[in-house]
């Protein structure tokens, strides 16, 4: 596959916070996230069972340490070093299909997951989502449970007291149906902004994820997380072994770090490389609504990356990546979003 084309079929997003990821940053994990399973109307979230069959097996292989992302998110925060391709398994909004199919096939292989829920949608009558009976079986086994607001609304474009409303109804019905609020969050269609992200954290949660693609680096935080989604068109078992195999892109002073676009459009985006031996040489940036963009470098560290078209109303992705000289990926991403 060429590298264009590996890169346009990696759905991204892009990530930035203050916490330093030094001390763990030999070994950074992957995470992935899912929402749909064999429901082949909904392409676009859904992952179909033969492509979730051929996931697994690959996961199952001993070069992969497949944790509970609570594990791994707590390990991080203690500076504990983690084995090469250590993954976590997340999905998102809490469709039936996870109960009937991913379930059974994670928990028969002995894979640990995370499914983030919006409380709005559970246990209504004739609906494709999951019951609270279902959720709590689930959980009895293992399975971890995380937030995802009351609605699953469009947080970035909210302001903060209907944000606050969204997680503060959600918590007292996950406290009422399963006795304790969850502590990992999840943002819905992985928007966010500064101001999200300080509600969040302000929240009391661990951690909280986006939808973006990407490995973490030391200059992302733990509010920030990538994740690698997977759906029917990017879940063909050659981009799985990819994403599951990157690296961490070693990066620091990234701009804007601001996910949410205003004024300036195109935001001017820009990173330090880290490297001893800078990898500007094959690194190359792409955006979802451009394609490939123009790198200008500033010295012999500093990335700038020249976007011509303004940002459309809705999500933009930026994925960035270079080939490692092992073979692997370094992979960052980041998604921006006008209201």
């Amino acid at each position: 596959m060429k590298f264009k084309t590996i890169l346009l079929a990696l759905t991204p997003l892009f990530l930035l916070t203050l916490y330093s990821l030094e001390t763990f940053a030999k070994n950074l994990p992957v995470f992935l996230v899912y929402h749909r399973f064999g429901e082949t109307t909904y392409p676009s979230t859904n992952t179909t069972l033969e492509q979730l069959d051929a996931h697994i097996k690959e996961l199952s292989s001993e070069r992969y340490n497949v944790l509970p992302i609570s594990e791994i998110i707590a390990k991080m925060r203690s500076g504990v070093q983690l084995d090469d391709r250590t993954i976590g398994i997340s999905i998102d909004d809490g469709y039936s299909s996870i109960y009937h199919h991913a379930w059974p096939r994670f928990k028969a292989a002995g894979l640990p997951f995370t499914v983030f829920v919006s409380t709005a949608f559970i246990g209504k009558k004739n609906s494709t989502y999951l019951t609270w009976d279902q959720i709590r079986e689930m959980e009895t086994s293992g399975v971890s449970i995380g937030h995802h607001t009351h609605r699953h609304i469009h947080m970035a474009a909210s302001d903060k007291s209907v944000n606050d409303r969204e997680i503060s109804i959600a918590t007292k019905i996950f406290e009422k149906e399963l006795e304790k609020p969850p502590v990992l969050f999840s943002y819905p269609f992985g928007e966010m902004s500064l101001a999200v992200k300080q509600v969040v954290k302000n929240a009391g949660f661990q951690a909280a994820f986006g939808q973006h693609s990407g490995v973490l680096n030391e200059a992302e935080g733990f509010f920030t997380l990538p994740r690698f989604a997977l759906n029917e068109n990017f879940g063909t078992l050659e981009r799985f072994k990819l994403v599951i195999n990157s690296l961490s892109l070693n990066i620091s002073e990234i701009t804007p770090t601001e996910h949410l676009v205003s004024g300036i459009n195109p935001p001017l985006i820009g990173f330090t490389l880290n490297e001893k031996d800078p990898l500007h040489s094959g690194l190359q940036c792409f955006t979802s609504h451009d394609g490939r963009s123009k790198i200008e470098m500033l010295g012999a560290n500093r990335v700038e990356i020249r976007v011509q078209k303004k940002f459309p109303k809705g999500r933009t992705r930026l994925n960035c990546t270079s080939r490692h000289k092992n073979g692997r990926w370094r992979w960052f991403g980041r998604m921006f979003f006008l209201p």
